[in-house]
């Protein structure tokens, strides 16, 4: 028999709600046939009329499968391509190809419908029921409105999140226990005894109701070139790749070091892993081969996933290359899956796999494993003040209802609508807004590959127009280089589309923040300041959600999210519970987004987040309250530098400047920056008779550190010093060279403990002609 079909999609497996071998057919001759007519014949061809249908196999009947919706007619040309249909295993190579052009090739093929199928939209909560807005809170009887909700939350945590975690993800075994979680003995464990696979809740089941709604929008580096997957696709890949990976030798538990840009082919590395139970460890595609290696042994990896070259800004980035200097270092890597991104040919290795070629091969239908709730997600390394980067667990059922539960509630996101995070996937903002939550939710996301400003400054607005997007999430950095543009960039493009948006990374500036209200979004959208980290999983403290029409203030976070406890402590550990005061910004009881520990190192994950402020959990950052209760972000604590929303650690810079060899010591310090929110800027004291000056020394350090760490992470300004402030213990008192180089040398403090204070003079001195020579150029 041959039909025009769109793939199968799903397998006899062990989850209740999906049963049976089931085919996604349009209204085609057997359709008619179930109708009692004779139109269709044995080789009739189904043309595209917009209705799914279900064949059991078994019986050999067709009868219409249960959608709870209606989904969209499709185009004048039919979908899908003819080919026999195997009942068995399900292969379907030409319709694969024809997939894997798509979201890997440039030159993509025929696409998708560009609408999303129409889904029965979750109300809004405006003034209506509580339960309209969220439905389990039929549970809470107490809480009227959002302030109730949130007071249920920390007060009754079981009964919230039980609620929440029953009804908002589907489970293979239930959990007994909502929690068993003591911050002081560092112990964090939710949805005990309850097992569930990760890519079943982003994908099945949604295949399952909807299976062409759009699941991702890849917006291509190549301006105005955009590929569209729907859920059904994006669930072929994933199962294909987490077969092709199987085959391969890696199990559950494994690590998969992935070093690739946004592309559909990386969520579905992402997916693959969680379906087949291995550890996916995504590493930023902009880090340098030695970043890379370092991550690649820390997670122990023998998999890495990669493509031939990168498209950024209209630049080719030759990351296979990258990835070969880092495997050189890397004894364990035993293969390395190369897909490719563009057409050029790359050298391979006997390393090397052919990713699409594998993936031609597998079948379409891949056995989801069965997960702990507690058992490891992901690793996704920050940088630390110690130098050496953390590998942060991030588990599985806990994790994902909080990414899913606030991308929901913060921004607003509805059924319909099409969420546009502009974040890399190799950072927490990609796992949670641009992967996990958005998908979790049933929702359509974008996969932003390029840069604000390619081909020109109106890129994210054209973007807008041209995707409809309804919430666009982005960084201060990207904003304030925007500002000075003007307006004009912005104004160019239709916006009407916007209801929400968002920052995130860093604090943003009140006029950063103006900008983006008044002129992006046209002073009808919101803007929500969000705060949180890696180590927190998802969105902490956000001026939504909240009550209907509750203020929101410029560059302010404002409001904690459903089960978070912001406490305020001093440097003596005590508790300050009045308002308009400033402190250390901790939380004071788990959550199931936090995560869990640093991947071989709970001693150091303990001594980083539980031990400083022991029965809460140290953030890192400290806070200002505010007279009425809410909470503004004053910035890092510790010795980490955050460059456009990338945390970077002092010491890891400092350990590449003093291996040069004109180098004696230095200190790294991060200052206010215009454009990024902190910059880096280097003090160095050379060796004798070193005969390097500063401009050449300057230039070197760049490039070393460049190709070390990364671009991002190169000093602005290298200063050359005889001698660096420091007590008479041989410490470096940072805290005066910070001063410095925010121009408040009237505000060193107490120096009673500085060993040379003409150190301190030449130091000033030093910054005022370095400046001025930088501006002169």
């Amino acid at each position: 028999m041959k039909v025009i079909f769109s793939q199968i999609f799903l397998q006899s497996t062990s989850f209740p709600s999906l049963k049976g071998i089931e085919f996604l057919f349009p209204c085609s001759a057997l359709e008619k046939r179930r109708r009692g007519t004779r139109e269709g014949g044995r080789d009739a061809q189904a043309l595209y009329a917009g209705e799914l249908l279900c064949i059991q196999s078994a019986q050999g009947d067709v009868a219409p499968a249960p959608t709870g919706t209606s989904l969209p007619r499709a185009p004048e040309q039919p979908r899908g391509l003819q080919a026999h249909i195997s009942w068995v295993r399900g292969r379907h190579p030409a319709m694969t190809a024809r997939l894997l052009a798509r979201v890997c090739c440039p030159k993509a093929l025929p696409q998708a419908p560009r609408c999303p199928p129409e889904l029965v939209a979750a109300r809004a909560w405006s003034h209506g029921p509580l339960t309209a807005y969220m439905p389990e809170a039929v549970a809470f009887p107490g809480p009227k409105d959002h302030q109730g909700l949130y007071k249920v939350s920390v007060e009754q945590g079981d009964t919230f999140w039980g609620a929440l975690g029953r009804s908002r993800l589907t489970w293979i075994t239930p959990f007994h226990s909502v929690q068993d979680c003591d911050l002081r003995q560092g112990r964090v464990s939710w949805f005990l005894g309850g097992q569930l696979n990760v890519a079943v809740n982003c994908l099945d089941r949604h295949v399952h109701v909807a299976p062409d709604k759009v699941a991702l929008i890849w917006e291509k580096d190549e301006p105005g070139e955009e590929v569209w997957v729907t859920y059904r696709e994006l669930l072929e890949l994933t199962c294909r790749l987490g077969n092709t990976l199987k085959r391969q030798g890696v199990k559950r538990g494994d690590r998969v070091t992935i070093y690739m840009p946004p592309c559909p082919l990386a969520v579905a590395s992402m997916l693959a892993c969680a379906r087949i139970g291995a550890v996916h460890a995504v590493v930023f595609a902009g880090f340098s081969a030695e970043s890379l290696a370092d991550r690649i042994r820390d997670a122990q990896s023998e998999t890495v996933i990669t493509v031939n070259q990168g498209l950024r800004g209209g630049k080719v980035i030759e990351l296979k290359k990258t990835v070969e200097q880092a495997v050189k270092q890397c004894p364990g890597v035993k293969r390395v899956l190369v897909s490719m991104r563009t057409d050029s040919k790359v050298p391979m290795t006997a390393l090397d796999v052919p990713l699409e070629e594998e993936m031609m091969k597998e079948d379409v239908c891949c056995e989801p494993a069965a997960m702990d709730s507690e058992d490891m997600l992901f690793l996704l390394y920050t940088s630390g003040s110690t130098g050496k980067p953390k590998g942060l667990v991030h588990s599985q059922a806990g994790y994902l209802l909080f990414a899913a539960l606030t991308h929901k509630y913060v921004f607003g996101y509805q059924d319909r609508d099409i969420f546009g995070c502009v974040a890399d996937i190799g950072w927490i903002t990609g796992h949670t807004y641009v992967v996990y939550g958005p998908l979790c939710n049933g929702g359509t996301t974008v996969l932003f590959e390029s840069t604000p400003t390619h081909p020109n400054p109106g890129r994210y607005w054209e973007t807008v127009e041209r995707l409809k997007i309804n919430q666009f999430y982005g960084a201060p950095t990207a904003i304030r280089l925007l500002l000075r543009y003007g307006d004009e960039w912005v104004k160019k493009y239709d916006r009407s589309s916007l209801k929400v948006l968002g920052s995130v990374g860093e604090p943003i500036n009140k006029e950063a923040w103006e900008w983006y209200f008044r002129v992006v979004g046209e002073t009808r959208c919101p803007v929500v300041d969000t705060w949180w980290q890696t180590e927190t999983g998802g969105i902490c403290i956000s001026p939504r959600p909240s009550n209907p029409g509750a203020e929101i203030l410029p560059g302010m976070a404002m409001r904690p999210f459903f089960g978070i406890t912001p406490s305020l402590l001093d440097n003596k550990g005590n508790v300050l519970l009045e308002n308009n005061i400033s402190g250390a910004l901790c939380i004071s009881q788990a959550w199931p987004g936090m995560a869990r520990t640093i991947y071989n190192d709970h001693k150091r994950f303990l001594e980083t987040y539980l031990t400083p402020y022991p029965g809460f959990f140290f953030t890192g950052d400290g806070v200002y309250r505010t007279s009425e209760g809410y909470y503004q972000l004053t910035g890092r604590l510790d010795d980490v530098i955050n460059i456009s929303g990338h945390r970077l650690g002092t010491a890891e810079v400092e350990d590449i400047v003093n291996h040069h060899a004109a180098v004696a010591e230095s200190a790294v310090i991060g200052y206010p920056h215009e454009i990024k929110g902190e910059g880096v800027y280097t003090f160095v004291v050379l060796k004798k008779d070193s005969g390097y000056t500063e401009e050449t020394l300057a230039a070197e350090l760049r490039e070393l550190i460049s190709k070390k760490i990364a671009k991002y992470a190169a000093p602005e300004y290298v200063q050359v010093t005889h001698q660096l402030p420091k007590t008479r213990s041989g410490k470096i008192m940072r805290r005066v060279l910070r001063k410095i180089v925010e121009d408040k040398a009237s505000e060193l403090g107490d120096l009673t403990t500085l060993d040379d204070h003409e150190a301190v003079q030449q130091i000033i001195e030093g910054r005022k002609r370095l400046v001025e020579g930088q501006k002169s150029c």
